[in-house]
C-alpha cells in the first residue's frame, strides 16, 4: 500500500469583508468597527474569547481604514514614528507583557487625527496593567464583545475553511462536525486542517466516517 505524504503547507484564509458571516454573536461587534469614525476619542478595544473572529475584524477593519496591523507583542521591537497620524490595529493586546511603554506611546500617536482598534480576550482590568497613564487610557476605552460563535457561524467558518483550502465536503459533513466540535473558530481551524492532513495521508476522501477517526483521536479539547 503507498500511503500519501502529507505536507503541512500554509492555506491562505480569506479575511475580507465579503467573508465575514454575520450572526447575532457578531453583528453588533461588526456594526461598531464598521462605524469607526464616530469612535469615542477615535478608538475601540474588541473583547472576544480566543477563536471568536477579532483578527477577522481587526483585517476587515485594517483594510477599511487602510491601518497599519501589528501584535502587541511585537510593540518592543517596532519603530512606531512612522505611524504617527496613521490608523493602527494592535492585536493581542491582553499579550503586552512588558511592552508596556510603546503601547502608551502608540496610543497617543495613533489616536492624534487618527484611530486605534485594540482586541484582546479579556478587559484591562485583567490585563495586569502597571503604568498609570496606560491603564487610564485603557479604562477610557469603548469596547465591543464578540460572543462565542454559535451554530449558524460554526458552520459558515467550517464552509470557509474548507474552501480556502479547496476542499469538497458532503453537505452533512458540516452539521456532523458542528454537533461534536468545541465552540470556537479556533477549534474549526484545527479540525478542518486535521482533516485535510488526514485525508491526503490516507488518498481518502473527507466523509462522515474519516471525521468521527479525527475527532475521537483529536478529544473534547
Amino acid at each position: 500500500m503507498i500511503r500519501q505524504l502529507a505536507f503541512d503547507l500554509p492555506n491562505a484564509e480569506a479575511m475580507t469583508r465579503e467573508d465575514f458571516f454575520v450572526t447575532t454573536t457578531n453583528a453588533l461587534a461588526l456594526q461598531t468597527v464598521e462605524a469607526w469614525q464616530d469612535w469615542p476619542g477615535r478608538k475601540l478595544l474588541l473583547v472576544g474569547p480566543e477563536g471568536a473572529g477579532k483578527t477577522h475584524l481587526a483585517h476587515v477593519w485594517a483594510a477599511q481604514a487602510k491601518a497599519a496591523l501589528l501584535s502587541a507583542r511585537d510593540l518592543g521591537g517596532t519603530d512606531l514614528a512612522p505611524l504617527a497620524g496613521r490608523p493602527v490595529a494592535v492585536e493581542d493586546a491582553d499579550r503586552i507583557g512588558l511592552a508596556e511603554v510603546p503601547l502608551f506611546h502608540l496610543h497617543n500617536l495613533a489616536t492624534s487625527g487618527a484611530a486605534l482598534l485594540l482586541t484582546a480576550r479579556t478587559p484591562p482590568r485583567d490585563w495586569g496593567l502597571r503604568l498609570p497613564d496606560l491603564v487610564s487610557r485603557m479604562q477610557a476605552t469603548a469596547i465591543a464583545h464578540l460572543d462565542a460563535p454559535d451554530d449558524a457561524l460554526l458552520s459558515a467558518v467550517l464552509v470557509k475553511l474548507f474552501a480556502d483550502r479547496q476542499v469538497a465536503v458532503p453537505a452533512n459533513l458540516i452539521p456532523y462536525l458542528v454537533g461534536r466540535m468545541p465552540r470556537s473558530v479556533g477549534a474549526a481551524r484545527a479540525l478542518v486542517a486535521a482533516l485535510d492532513a488526514r485525508a491526503l495521508a490516507a488518498g481518502r476522501p473527507i466523509t462522515r466516517a474519516l471525521a468521527g477517526e479525527v475527532l475521537d483521536s483529536l478529544g473534547p479539547e
